[in-house]
């Protein structure tokens, strides 16, 4: 990922969205097929070194951060026979490692929750209540939110690529600068959501399924 070794997370996370914009194929011409393979072998490589660091750098920090055992210092005194042993100290417990990358977090309640530039990429949110939330700039890349409630979200230039919104409510939401390429919207509601300026498109819809879904403007796609 052209990284330095010691490179923070913040640098991986930002490595990785510069590299993911560079090789999006929605930048290669359709009818190159052997830069579009090129282009998603690159992705997946892209993805697969993001997954890699990331658990390390989790697995290092927790390693790292964690307070040593405190051990008992040795007495001075010489036990008498039959004295009883001194009694050990309980080892400490650990602290609770955060949620890994495919934690399942259907049905939470995320309303009104501010997780702007957080990778959510593969999570499964099937059914969750991200109503309001601020997901402006986060990356959601194959992410399962079939049946979730977005309305009124920010999703301001979110990476829903591949995304599965099958059911989702996405009412009045702020879909301005966002990538729905690949996306299945089968039966999503649309109602009053922001994807236009004036006469200008801002969304990116390449690849994207919205059979059924019910449009901004209240018509029914086919």
């Amino acid at each position: 990922m052209e990284l330095e070794p010691g490179a923070t997370l913040e640098e991986v996370n930002q490595a990785y969205k510069d590299l993911v914009f560079v090789w999006h194929p929605d930048r290669i011409p359709k009818d190159n097929l052997r830069l579009q393979q090129k282009a998603q072998d690159k992705l997946k490589a892209i993805n697969e070194a993001r997954e890699k660091l990331r658990s390390l750098k989790t697995k290092h920090q927790t390693t790292h951060h964690s307070p040593p055992p405190q051990q008992e210092k040795p007495s001075q005194t010489a036990y008498k026979p039959h004295s009883p042993p001194p009694q050990q100290e309980k080892p400490s417990q650990t602290t609770q490692k955060p949620p890994k990358q495919n934690s399942d977090l259907s049905g939470k309640d995320y309303s009104r929750a501010n997780l702007s530039n957080k990778d959510l990429s593969g999570r499964n949110l099937s059914y969750a209540n991200l109503s309001g939330a601020n997901l402006s700039d986060t990356f959601m890349h194959k992410v399962n939110l079939r049946g979730a409630n977005l309305s009124e979200a920010n999703l301001f230039r979110a990476n829903l690529l591949l995304a599965d919104l099958r059911e989702a409510n996405l009412r009045a939401a702020n879909l301005i600068g966002a990538d729905l390429s690949g996306a299945d919207l089968r039966g999503a509601d649309l109602t009053g959501a922001r994807i236009r300026s004036g006469e200008r498109l801002l969304v990116k819809l390449v690849g994207t399924n919205l059979a059924g879904a019910i449009m901004p403007d209240g018509s029914i796609f086919q």
